[in-house]
């Protein structure tokens, strides 16, 4: 091989080096992320930590929620005359809700009320569920003996939105979530997502309310919105990294068709 054909050799070869810089620099820029970006509730550096939290939430009844109203007493036959043929059936567990199922329950009308055999309309709303059972126990006296209510909200709901691995539209029958509970059943947040700026989205009366919250700190604990209501809306919006990297795929494609290119001409000539 002669010095002409060795000088184009090198010069080819430097220039796949340079390409070949180039990508690493660019793939780097998309991966640049702080672990400390990912990692749940830092806070205090000690081992033991005690962070107080709020009150715990108890939902009330509002109109238009659909209630599983569960009636027992001494005598089993004259109890299930009050109960709706698919009420024994309802499992606590939390599924994927679909809007467009039916569901067997009492819808509290605008007028406050649920309609129940024998003792007809009885006002529910803006209690909770224990105060709304132990109010029909005490209507269904003059027919039971001994009657015992149970008081669910069937529409319990909330949806999670965003960088998550699943995102979708849960029931959950106890009433009870929190927030990182709902990116659980979700999934868990992408490594794309923004765990230092989770939004929950909250309709209260006639206002919606947008509330931020950081998991990357234990003051997330703190919130009111760590537990959720019914109908809250959690989104988790992607970082800059999730948007960079996507506008990167198109400046990586030619680059490394044009690398590609280059070594299959160094190759053909060699």
């Amino acid at each position: 091989m002669n010095s002409l054909s060795t000088d184009k050799l090198k010069r080819k070869g430097s220039i796949l080096i340079s390409f070949a810089a180039i990508i690493l620099w660019i793939a780097s820029l998309t991966g640049c992320t702080s672990a400390k970006k990912l990692v749940y509730f830092q806070g205090a550096t000690s081992r033991d930590d005690t962070v107080m939290m709020p009150e715990p939430f108890v939902p009330i009844i509002k109109k238009g929620d659909v209630l599983s109203v569960q009636v027992s007493s001494l005598n089993a036959e004259a109890s299930a005359y009050f109960n709706p043929p698919a009420a024994t059936e309802n499992t606590p567990s939390i599924t994927i809700a679909n809007p467009l199922a039916r569901t067997t329950g009492y819808l509290v009308d605008t007028d406050g009320t649920i309609k129940l055999p024998l003792i007809g309309q009885v006002t529910v709303a803006d209690l909770t569920n224990a105060k709304a059972g132990q109010f029909i126990s005490s209507k269904l006296k003059a027919y039971l003996k001994e009657p015992t209510v149970t008081v669910r909200n069937l529409n319990f709901r909330i949806s999670v939105l965003g960088e998550v691995a699943r995102p979708a539209l849960f029931t959950v029958p106890n009433e009870q979530i929190t927030l990182p509970e709902a990116l659980g059943l979700a999934g868990d947040l992408t490594i794309y997502g923004r765990r230092d700026n989770v939004l929950v989205v909250r309709e209260e009366g006639n206002q919606r309310i947008f509330a931020r919250l950081d998991l990357t700190r234990r003051d997330a604990f703190k919130s009111p919105y760590y537990t959720l209501h019914s109908n809250d809306v959690v989104y988790v919006e992607p970082g800059k990294v999730r948007v960079t990297s996507v506008d990167r795929v198109y400046i990586l494609a030619p680059i490394a068709t044009g690398i590609l290119s280059l070594i299959a001409i160094i190759a053909t000539r060699r």
